[in-house]
């Protein structure tokens, strides 16, 4: 699977796109955290979707993999920082189970 037009945006961003391989951007010279660990970026654990959004937060690619993710409505993960859920931006995972009867302060 290739992302649309993400060669072009990331051209755009001023990065060398380079070979698209398993499905992921790979941009020449750029350490996308993502490739280290893909499977954390697709947790289901709040700790470790909230470990993949930090991880982002310094990736020079960010708005590129964030903007092509809504374009193509990801159905879930952490894309350019942020969680989707049915290809929306949402705060936070809820844990599994069912949810408190009251609110708990945070």
């Amino acid at each position: 699977m290739q992302w649309p037009n993400a060669t072009a945006r990331a051209d755009a961003e001023g990065l060398t796109a380079g070979p698209v391989e398993s499905g992921g951007l790979q941009l020449a010279g750029i350490n996308l955290p993502c490739t280290e660990n893909p499977e954390l970026f697709f947790a289901e654990s709040p700790q470790d979707v909230e470990s993949a959004k930090a991880l982002c937060r310094g990736c020079a690619a960010r708005p590129v993999c964030l903007s092509g993710a809504l374009e193509r409505r990801e159905p879930w993960g952490v894309w350019g920082g942020e969680l989707l859920l049915q290809g929306t931006v949402v705060p936070r995972k809820r844990p599994r189970g069912r949810p408190r009867k009251t609110e708990v302060a945070a």
